[in-house]
């Protein structure tokens, strides 16, 4: 049945259809998708790409991007990702180079705050009287003492210390600082001196010489600041600083830096110090540690023996704690400074600055720049307190001039 109205003929029914536009195809049967097949994707075109033929003889749709003509994409082609912008890589690198530097000043002025906030500046120097001038360079002296303080009955025990009331020193050492090397100059215990006359450190009274004892002695009459009145009487020479550590923190400071290397020149068996070890390379713990600096009875020089087992052992520490395995490493850095800052008293005007230098003098000493050596002694002699040690004086005061002067150290003790 004809669909068309009445009287129209076949040629009007083909007007019709030229003149009437085709409705819009939807784009899934636009003539692009047409020409692939059902459900393929054609190829994206380019920009400007030349259109395919229209299917259907007609204008269509636009063809290239922004222009007539059939089928072609209908916008730019599509991108997975932004590309980078130029000298955005430079500008992370930038930040995350200064994120570093924060968080590094930042542990590094924590740390220095924790550390300064547990030095005890318990010493001071002020009262001393009677100061000779200050040479060039920078003398510490530095003293192990036989403070039983922070140790249990059992430690005690366990270190062999005793039990003995009071303070005394088991060690003191001149460290000089300065441009021609540095030097370590162990005083004996037993040295013969004078104590000059004092300001007492807690009555402020000023006390008369008691005259000729042990230098040990002063330490023990009136503490630290007698000790460094005695040493700058006897040897002339200006102390800047003052340290000092005792028995519990020296064992705490070995200990938390994992021991200390060391090679024993020979088997000790040695039962007042508790020390019991064989010849050669040995690790040594914090106990046998203060065992060897403390033994003497089997030296066959006696307290100018140990002398040179604290030097040498002070020395190695040192050197094995200034290293960047535990400078730079937060889990042994902190238990170490703990350690050591716990216990070790110092002057008033020594900052930090001051005791890492200290500390890298000592170092130095170990490795070769500078010397340890002994006060220069003349014997021992028999004294109302006991056999002593005189010292060389000749000899003693050209090591001070050279010591004063900063000029490198030319004595030795058997020179």
């Amino acid at each position: 049945m004809n669909a068309w109205p009445d009287g129209w003929s076949d040629n009007n029914r083909n007007q019709r259809q030229q003149q009437t536009p085709e409705p819009p195809l939807p784009p899934e049967l636009s003539p692009r998708r047409a020409a692939t097949g059902s459900g393929s994707v054609p190829r994206q075109q380019g920009y400007g790409s030349p259109a395919p033929a229209p299917a259907h003889g007609g204008g269509g749709y636009g063809g290239g991007y922004g222009n007539g003509g059939d089928g072609g994409s209908y916008g730019p082609p599509t991108t997975t990702g932004r590309p980078p912008r130029p000298g955005s890589r430079a500008r992370r690198v930038k930040v995350t180079l200064l994120a570093l530097v924060v968080v590094v000043l930042a542990w590094s002025i924590g740390t220095y705050i924790w550390a300064d906030g547990k030095v005890r500046r318990e010493v001071d120097l002020g009262t001393v009287i009677d100061r000779p001038e200050t040479g060039k360079g920078t003398n510490y002296l530095i003293v192990g003492s036989d403070s039983r303080e922070g140790l249990s009955g059992d430690q005690k025990k366990q270190l062999h210390t005793g039990s003995a009331a009071g303070k005394r020193t088991d060690s003191m050492m001149i460290l000089h600082v300065g441009d021609n090397g540095n030097s370590l100059i162990s005083l004996p215990r037993d040295s013969y001196v004078t104590i000059p006359s004092f300001k007492g450190s807690e009555s402020g009274k000023t006390f008369k010489s008691p005259g000729q004892n042990k230098l040990n002695a002063a330490y023990s009459i009136d503490g630290p600041t007698l000790l460094v009145r005695t040493v700058e009487y006897n040897t002339g020479l200006h102390i800047d600083h003052y340290a000092e550590i005792g028995f519990a923190g020296f064992a705490n400071i070995v200990d938390a830096v994992g021991g200390v290397d060391l090679d024993i020149p020979r088997n000790i068996d040695d039962k007042n110090s508790g020390l019991h070890i064989k010849k050669g390379p040995q690790t040594l713990n914090g106990d046998e540690a203060l065992a060897f600096v403390r033994q003497r009875y089997q030296e066959a020089e006696g307290d100018l023996g140990r002398t040179k087992n604290q030097q040498k052992f002070l020395a190695a520490l040192a050197s094995q704690t200034a290293t960047p395995g535990t400078v730079l490493n937060p889990f042994k850095l902190y238990p170490v400074m703990g350690a050591g800052l716990d216990t070790l008293v110092v002057d008033k005007d020594m900052s930090l600055w001051n005791l890492v230098s200290m500390f890298w003098a000592m170092k130095g000493v170990n490795g070769g720049d500078g010397l340890s050596m002994n006060m220069p002694t003349a014997g021992s002699i028999n004294t109302s307190a006991g056999s002593s040690l005189k010292w060389d004086m000749p000899k003693v005061k050209q090591l001070i001039s050279e010591l004063k002067n900063d000029e490198k150290v030319t004595v030795t003790p058997d020179s």
